[in-house]
Formats: structure tokens, sequence, C-alpha cells
């Protein structure tokens, strides 16, 4: 970690420091449910220092068997009405305290959760399946970097304005595109800077943001660093530029599609195994793959994911909404292959050497960034696993490339085929392929049951 990271992290003596000082008066204790949002609790920060800190704090289970609407779900075998939704305990990962530089004299820490009683770790819980893939990586003798890419537009709108309208006729932070383009960014620089430095302030290290594909749509580059960090990162990114542009009266979203004329917004996430005795980026080597140079186990691990990478689509793309964003020519993948910097392909190998390593652009910005890493850990360790050799590299445009196997073209087929996937059944046990095709197939049958308004102006005049 370089010094700039671990600038606004805190210990629990420096946290002690600043609440005599009167710094920090409010810790927000937290954790991400299977959107990925972060629910939890704020606390005073003396209380939190004199119990929170050590035991923790009680929630209700059902924060992982609710909805979007934070409707308890009938059907999951974790929580439910007949067992009373009962507590587990939310237990503060102390590495993770940090100043909530963005907010005032706050700080934030993340929590592990456990069952109540009884102690054990809370399976399903989205941090808990990425640090077990973490902890599978170590057991082999890897250590694990991963980097995001945040995408998401910017609206010169509240929230509250946004929704009187409907969400219909929002105006967007820029007129036009403005994909790489300074002068539009300068323009919206008041909210993209007070992101930047608001993380680095936060101990989540900025590489840089840019203008993206889309009017209003920006992106937001995440420093490399460990897999569970980088996802802890990634969701406190996702929160805090929502609270940075709710201060300034605009809003933004992570939608993946939010508009149907317009480019979705993905997140990408690049990965490398690493040796952690001698920090060696170990996809490094000198056999090529194309024109790569790279090991055995950098070969295997793509191997892996295009293989079974496809089978966690619905981790990958959780929403309805996920699946309108891969449109041929949109720059988000339609088919399962990969290449060398090619950005129609669902896996792009970028960088050589010390820096070489496997982009999935797969995922939306709308994703749970715990269950992406961890999706993307299982299928590329599956192929450490078996030595499952990659295709050779694709070349040209995959939009047109028809014989190649394509990923899923709905929440429905992607939920089938993760219900179906044996590498994830072996990979996070039954009871957690099946609490999240529960989840998937509540979020596709919620969508059913809803008239839409694309219907009513289709069919209740002209029908």
């Amino acid at each position: 970690m370089t010094n700039s990271q671990n600038v606004g992290m805190l210990t629990v003596d420096a946290l002690e420091a600043a609440v005599t000082l009167g710094e920090i008066d409010t810790v927000l204790i937290a954790f991400p449910d299977m959107y990925g949002r972060l629910v939890g609790k704020r606390m005073t920060g003396r209380f939190f220092l004199d119990h929170a800190a050590s035991h923790g704090t009680h929630v209700c289970d059902y924060l992982l068997a609710c909805d979007m609407e934070m409707d308890p779900v009938p059907g999951y075998k974790f929580a439910s009405w007949e067992a009373g939704y009962g507590d587990m305990r939310a237990a503060p990962d102390l590495a993770t305290l940090r100043r909530a530089s963005w907010l005032p004299n706050s700080a934030l820490v993340l929590c592990n959760l456990y069952a109540e009683p009884g102690g054990e770790p809370v399976e399903v819980a989205p941090r808990r399946l990425l640090a077990k893939q973490i902890s599978q990586a170590r057991s082999m003798g890897y250590s694990v970097m991963g980097g995001t890419e945040l995408e998401f537009y910017a609206f010169n709108e509240t929230y509250e304005s946004a929704r009187a309208k409907r969400y219909n006729g929002l105006t967007t932070a820029a007129a036009y595109v403005e994909d790489y383009h300074i002068f539009q960014g300068t323009r919206e620089e008041g909210l993209l800077r007070a992101v930047r430095n608001g993380m680095e302030s936060s101990g989540i290290g900025i590489e840089s943001t840019k203008g993206e594909w889309g009017p209003g749509q920006q992106e937001l580059n995440l420093i490399y660093c460990e897999a569970l960090d980088q996802a802890d990162r990634s969701v406190l990114c996702r929160h805090a530029v929502r609270e940075i542009a709710a201060s300034q009266q605009k809003s933004v979203t992570f939608m993946a599609k939010w508009d149907e004329k317009l480019a979705g917004s993905g997140m990408h996430v690049h990965i490398s195994l690493w040796d952690p005795k001698t920090e060696r980026n170990l996809f490094a080597g000198d056999q090529l793959l194309g024109s790569i140079p790279g090991s055995d186990l950098f070969r295997w691990f793509l191997g892996g994911l295009v293989a079974h990478g496809g089978e966690f689509t619905a981790w990958f793309a959780p929403s309805v909404n996920s699946y309108k964003r891969f449109q041929s020519g949109s720059f988000a993948p339609t088919g399962i292959a990969w290449s060398e910097d090619n950005r129609t392909a669902g896996f792009r190998v970028v960088g050589r050497g010390p820096s070489l390593r496997i982009e999935c652009r797969i995922a939306g910005a709308d994703a749970n960034p715990y269950l992406v890493y961890a999706g993307v850990l299982a299928a590329g360790l599956e192929g450490v696993r078996a030595r499952i050799e990659p295709r050779p590299p694709f070349s040209g445009d995959i939009y047109q490339a028809e014989q190649l196997p394509r990923i899923p073209g709905s929440l429905r087929d992607a939920t089938d085929t993760f219900s179906r996937s044996e590498v994830a059944r072996r990979t996070f046990g039954a009871d957690v392929v099946g609490h999240y095709e529960h989840f998937l197939r509540t979020e596709q049958r919620k969508f059913d049951e809803v008239v839409t308004d694309w219907e009513k102006f289709r069919f209740f005049e002209r029908i």
C-alpha cells in the first residue's frame, strides 16, 4: 500500500484521539448486502470505542433475505418469518477503519457477519464469499490483486427532482458524448474533484476520473491493490459518489443501462495472482500465448475464465436491466472470448511483465463487487486446478463472431446457467448457490409482475 493510500486510515488509538479532540463524533458501522449496498448503523464515537469496536453490534438477518425495497422475501432457507428473523452479529474488521472524509466528523468501518447464537460466519454474506476465495488462493500459494473501473452517469438533478420526473427527461451533466474530453470534464470538476479528494483522504487510492462514452457519463479508476481491499473500496466509492452528488444538489446512477439510447455503464475488474512472499506478479513469464509472454499460471487462469466465467454472469449482471447493456457496438461484450487489448472481448489481456493482468469486461456498474471478484476467482482458480488451456486469442470484431459462445441474454437465462454450474456448487456450496438463485429469481419475478410504461404506450390505445 502506498503512503497516499494510508492517508485516512485509522487505528483504534487514532480514532480515540480524534473522538477526544472532537474531530470525529460519528462512526458508521456497515456491511454490504446482496446488492452491494451498505447497510448498518451510525454510532457515537464514544459508544463505538467503548462497546462496538470489540463486540460489534446486532442486526436483523433479514438484511440478507430481502429485496431492493427492504421487503422480507419468503423462500430463503437462511432467514424467514418461520424462523422469526433473528439477529446476526456485525463484527468490525478494524483493518477497514477509516475517516469518511466526505461526511462531517465521521469515520466508517466495514463488518464481517456471524450467526447468533453460535458465532459461525454467515456463509451467504458477500464479503465472506470473496474472503473465502482469497483464502483458497492463498492456500494454493497466491495472493490476489485487483483493480476496479467504475462507470456512472451524473445529472444536474437532485434525486428528488429525478423522482418527481419519474426518471424521464433528466438533464445529464453534459449535453454530448464526452469521452476523454478535458473541456467538459472541467465543467463537471466540482463533483469529480470532490470525489477524488474525498476518496484519497479516506484511504481509497484513486488513479483518475475521465469522461466516458455518454453525455454526463464518468469513469473512476481505483489504484490496484489486494482484492478484498479493492472490493471494499469499490463499494465505498459507489456509496460515497452518491452521497457527494447529493450534497451538491446533483445525482448519479450506477444502473447498467439507464437510457436505451445511451451507452451502458460497466464495472471492469482487473485481476492477477502474486507471490505473497516476494510480491512478484506470477502471471509474468516467457511462454507466448498469442504475442503475450506469460506463465503457465496466467494461461490456466485465463483458460478457466473463458471456460467457466459465463457461469457467473448472474453475479456480474444481477438485474433485469443489466442485460440491456449487452449490445453490439456498445463497448459492452456479447461473446465469451479473450483478446489482446480488444475492447469487444469479454476478457481482455492488458499489460506486460509485472503489470500483466486480465480484465473482465462483463460486469455492469450495478453488480456487487464482492460477488464479481468472487466469481472471477472461482472460474480462474478452477482453470488453475484443472490446467485448462485457453482457446487462441480472438482477433477482430467479436460482435460479428457468431460462432463464439454468447453471454446469457437475460437474467432468467443467466440464473439458470448459474444454478446448473458445477463449478459454482463445488466452490461455494449448494446452500450459497440456492440462496443467490432465489435472490436472482426474485428479481426476475418482481419485474415480471409489473406493467411497464413501454407496455402502456404500445398497447393501451392500439391493441
